[in-house]
């Protein structure tokens, strides 16, 4: 194994090493998404994922406000004994 500390320095010095202490809190405070590989081959960069996302986000809005739209409708035909 190699040692790559100065002389003046002992691994001693430095306490106990805790393999992924701050991973957690990491993982908690980061939004990085990784992507299964066959979705990624999908997107050539971060700018397509975004932008694809966004449209998809668009159209969930507006298949939303149709539904809530159509059941108005149906509740005024139904109001009116239609």
């Amino acid at each position: 194994m190699s040692d790559d500390l100065r002389p003046e320095y002992k691994r001693s010095d430095f306490g106990e090493i805790i393999r992924g202490k701050y991973a957690r809190r990491i993982s908690k405070a980061t939004n990085v998404v990784v992507l299964d590989p066959e979705v990624a081959k999908a997107f050539p960069n971060d700018k397509a994922v975004n932008d694809t996302l966004r449209s998809l986000l668009d159209l969930a809005k507006m298949s939303s406000r149709l539904r809530s739209t159509g059941r108005a409708k149906r509740q005024r035909a139904s109001d009116l004994g239609r």
